[in-house]
């Protein structure tokens, strides 16, 4: 076997660059003054088909802080605009990020390589382009966690610590993130060409896109009715599976939406402790846009913006693209349904589908939030409730009010019955489908400030590795625990 040559860390194959030169700026990274590897993620380096020494050597950190480009790609920032918060802004685009290029996986998938906090752009404003070392690894741990508990999202290869600092609210140590994604198109990229009434750029993007996330459907005749149908049905699924983990993305506006349908753009995420679709974790969503159970509703709003930008595709009819457009987006909610009651019930226990379990799932949804309950660890006891009677009592003991629950189980106990399985393999499904750790608020933010004030990345690695596999028990079991009313954290930011 060959060994790689410098110039083949990352075998480039770019794409993007080929779009016309209103996509982007061609731009280096800014370099920064004392690369330190942080973190390297050895499982996603090994599927990305990258040589784990290169990386570490000196010209690897070189890359990956951005201090050097190598001569196989041009690095660019995308531009794209946004409904933030509901308000339009005609030109956000990369202001901390650089694409530095696309690579080819294991598995013949393309990949963007990006690095977050890479320095100022033409898309800056009046930002500085970096990002503090933080939400550097707030990124990286979270988007981690998702990955592992099955959830579609951009992944996160390496951090570094820049030898610089920024200033916040407080200076900060400065940091780099390589980020992967399947691609950084947004519905904000396609709303950018759309405000400007370039329909030739949208569809120049339209185009690129369906050929590189769904080629299946390129030859077909109706392929941008077709391509709306599997964005609706690809964000449909991905916001089912965050409600099923509990995970409130925090900023939900277009330009954090990929039309890919993973997640994307870890600010102001968590994982919501107890139950209740009201909660919110923006510091700056003050009147709950964003909230755990607005999700649905608001990707169908997003989705609604991105018909827009395609509407001309669809049919040059504006009343006959109009008219296909609503009855694409109204398949949105009963898709999403259909992701989502297929989840839960199986989070319960339920791998048939009865009539009864909307009922059970109701009840037990309305008992949890009455009683303010952990969301995480109820549904994990809960699967562990049926092995022994300790762990029954485990399950019940969240509870102050007995009597509703009792009577749920009890129901719960009857429908299980219908399983055409044993109780000691329906506990084992659904513990497989029910995590016993997920990157809880309050502990994220220690592992941040244990690295950001002391340099001490202990915690960053154990939460990292016990969320490799969120549904086993490790000797981390202190991981898995829930804040205490002290410890709780009401607000995240940005923080970029």
């Amino acid at each position: 076997m060959k060994k790689k040559t410098k110039s083949q860390i990352f075998k480039f194959d770019n794409t993007y660059v080929s779009l016309p030169k209103n996509f982007y700026q061609k731009i280096n990274p800014v370099p920064v003054k004392k690369p330190t590897l942080i973190k390297l993620n050895h499982e996603l380096l090994n599927f990305l088909d990258l040589d784990e020494n290169s990386l570490k050597s000196n010209l690897g950190i070189s890359i990956l802080s951005g201090n050097k480009v190598p001569s196989n790609t041009t690095p660019l920032a995308m531009v794209y605009a946004g409904h933030q918060f509901g308000n339009f802004v005609k030109q956000l685009g990369d202001g901390r990020a650089v694409l530095l290029g696309e690579i080819i996986a294991k598995n013949g998938q393309r990949y963007d390589i990006q690095l977050k906090g890479s320095g100022q752009t033409s898309f800056s404003r009046q930002g500085d382009g970096r990002s503090p070392l933080g939400p550097v690894i707030r990124e990286y741990i979270i988007s981690e966690a998702m990955h592992y508990l099955g959830i579609p999202t951009t992944r996160s290869l390496s951090i570094i610590s820049t030898g610089e600092f920024v200033k916040r609210e407080r200076i900060e140590p400065g940091g780099i993130l390589a980020r992967v994604s399947s691609s950084h198109i947004r519905i904000g990229t396609f709303e950018f060409f759309s405000a400007k009434k370039d329909l030739v750029s949208v569809k120049k993007l339209s185009d690129y896109s369906i050929k590189r996330h769904f080629a299946e459907i390129w030859s077909s005749k109706n392929r941008y009715k077709l391509f709306l149908d599997k964005v609706i049905e690809c964000q449909a699924k991905l916001v089912a599976q965050w409600m099923n983990v509990g995970f409130i993305h925090g900023v939900m506006n277009t330009d954090n939406t990929c039309i890919s349908g993973q997640t994307i753009d870890y600010g102001p995420c968590a994982f919501m402790n107890k139950f209740d679709p009201n909660t919110v974790y923006s510091f700056i969503d003050t009147y709950g846009r964003y909230s755990y159970g607005n999700q649905p509703k608001i990707m169908l709003w997003n989705l609604s913006k991105f018909a827009e930008c395609i509407s001309f595709l669809i049919n040059q009819n504006e009343e006959k693209a109009n008219k296909i457009i609503l009855n694409s987006l109204s398949t949105f909610p009963q898709l999403f349904e259909k992701f989502w009651i297929k989840a839960i019930s199986e989070k319960l226990g339920f791998f048939l589908s009865l009539k009864e379990d909307r009922k059970l799932i109701e009840k037990f949804l309305e008992i949890m939030f009455k009683q303010k309950i952990d969301f995480t660890l109820t549904f994990r006891t809960l699967s562990e409730s049926i092995e022994n009677e300790k762990k029954k009592i485990k399950f019940f003991s969240s509870f102050k009010n007995k009597k509703p629950i009792t009577t749920w189980y009890n129901d719960w106990i009857k429908r299980l019955n219908k399983e055409n399985s044993s109780k000691e393999k329906i506990s084992k499904k659904m513990q497989n489908k029910n995590p016993l750790f997920i990157p809880r608020n309050h502990l994220v933010e220690k592992a941040i400030n244990n690295a950001v004030e002391k340099g001490d990345f202990s915690m960053t690695n154990d939460l990292i590795k016990v969320l490799k596999k969120p549904f086993e028990y490790k000797e981390n079991f202190n991981l898995s625990e829930p804040p205490k009313p002290n410890q709780d954290i009401k607000n995240t930011f940005c923080g970029t």
